[in-house]
């Protein structure tokens, strides 16, 4: 399906920076194992303290952009973290670095990561018509998967070869490519419009949770998303410094236990499409959700050697495959049951919800990971994981769940493009 020249280009820019992005996979844990000589316990207050912070730096962020042109706020993002991300290699270089440092970038990118990507599902909704929504959600999924193949086993060499903030430095340059990507689509975006005062109100802040709690498709979809997501991301932490530290695997084998698998990516982002036109979008929602947590425990029974990392890929490759077919449905599901005048508050308190949720756990799980071990965290963690899918509904509400006249997107005469 051909989605247009100013596509072309948000493809280009989101290719360029999910590369960086994965070059520098798990880059703050890293930092902080091999920098710092962080324990578990730091090493989870790295991840889990500055995109909590973040989310909540995000908070207002929602409500400002939803009534400002989209593609400025992606600019201005992309350059935040990469200006952001350029100091840990020069505190680095000048002996300097820290763990207070560390958490403070994770907060700033944390908090752009969020703004960033609210305003770019506004802006893919508003610029593609609804039949191509799921063909450009599967397209930067298998983008996403490539990066993933490719981007941790490089970044992982790049450690070895040259230190641990080498790979911080290409994921900079990264945003600053997107940034001029996303500079090439063009102008032509129009401003959104508001009623009453331009004035950023209370009432605003709390717009996009109020929508989701309120809206049948939502609601559940919004809590089974949030719990899988987190207790997924919360094994990484302690799986990180049970790889790196007592089962002594390198930093590139332990980028390939986590870049061979993304094969399955490719694999899943490119059945999504199909499934949904035979099975509908709800079975496949289902299916994949269920799927999707089935293989985590296993992670909690990780051994040192070949063995280990070959367990590693395995289970990593069936959470990948199946999550790949569930990320676009669910993505497309989502900018379909919202309406145009709430999009980007509404993913910025998804996100930010996501952001905290997994904050909060992380943290727990780093402490439990310090009074347990890492292994019983995992364990744990994949326990939980298995009853998430019982989150998402049971039957289909097609007779609620339908848009708004507010959602439906331009014709598809207006220009195709989007992030």
């Amino acid at each position: 399906m051909k989605l247009g020249r100013r596509f072309g280009w948000l493809w280009a820019a989101y290719t360029v920076s999910a590369l960086g992005t994965y070059l520098a996979f798990d880059a703050f844990s890293v930092i902080a194992v091999l920098a710092l000589h962080a324990g578990p316990a730091e090493v989870a207050l790295v991840a889990a303290t500055g995109p909590a912070v973040g989310a909540v730096l995000a908070v207002p962020l929602g409500p400002w952009m939803e009534f400002r042109r989209k593609r400025p706020v992606m600019i201005a993002m992309d350059l935040a973290r990469c200006a952001a991300l350029l100091t840990l290699p020069a505190a680095y270089a000048l002996g300097g670095l820290g763990l207070g440092q560390l958490l403070a970038v994770s907060m700033i990118v944390a908090a752009a990561d969020i703004s960033f990507n609210a305003a770019s599902g506004a802006f893919l909704k508003t610029l593609l018509p609804a039949d191509r929504l799921l063909a450009a959600n599967a397209r930067f999924e298998s983008t996403n998967w490539t990066a993933l193949v490719l981007g941790p086993p490089l970044g992982g060499a790049l450690i070895g070869l040259f230190g641990p903030v080498t790979t911080v430095m290409a994921n900079a340059v990264s945003f600053l490519l997107s940034a001029l990507g996303l500079r090439a689509v063009g102008a032509g975006e129009s401003r959104p419009e508001r009623g009453g005062t331009e004035c950023l109100r209370a009432a605003d802040l709390m717009e996009g949770w109020r929508y989701i709690l309120t809206s049948p498709s939502l609601r559940p979809l919004f809590f089974n998303n949030l719990a899988a997501n987190a207790l997924i991301m919360v094994a990484v932490p302690p799986l990180a410094v049970l790889m790196l530290g007592p089962l002594g695997f390198t930093p590139w084998q332990y980028g390939l236990a986590f870049a061979a698998p993304c094969l399955g990516g490719l694999l899943g982002s490119r059945l999504a499409r199909p499934l949904v036109t035979r099975y509908g979008q709800l079975p496949v929602l289902r299916a994949a959700s269920a799927l999707r947590v089935v293989w985590p425990l296993g992670l909690a029974f990780v051994r040192p050697g070949l063995p280990g990392l070959l367990l590693v890929m395995i289970l990593e490759f069936g959470v990948i495959t199946c999550s790949a077919v569930y990320s676009p449905v669910y993505a497309t599901r989502r900018l379909e049951r919202t309406p145009n005048d709430r999009v980007a508050r509404t993913l910025s308190a998804w996100s930010i919800s996501g952001k905290a949720t997994t904050a909060a756990l992380t943290a727990l799980w780093g402490l439990l990971a310090s009074l347990t071990g890492p292994r019983t965290a995992i364990a744990a963690a994949g326990v939980l994981l298995l009853a998430t899918p019982l989150l998402l509904p049971r039957e289909p509400r097609e007779a609620t769940e339908r848009p708004s006249p507010a959602t439906v997107p331009p014709s598809p005469a207006a220009p195709p493009p989007t992030r």
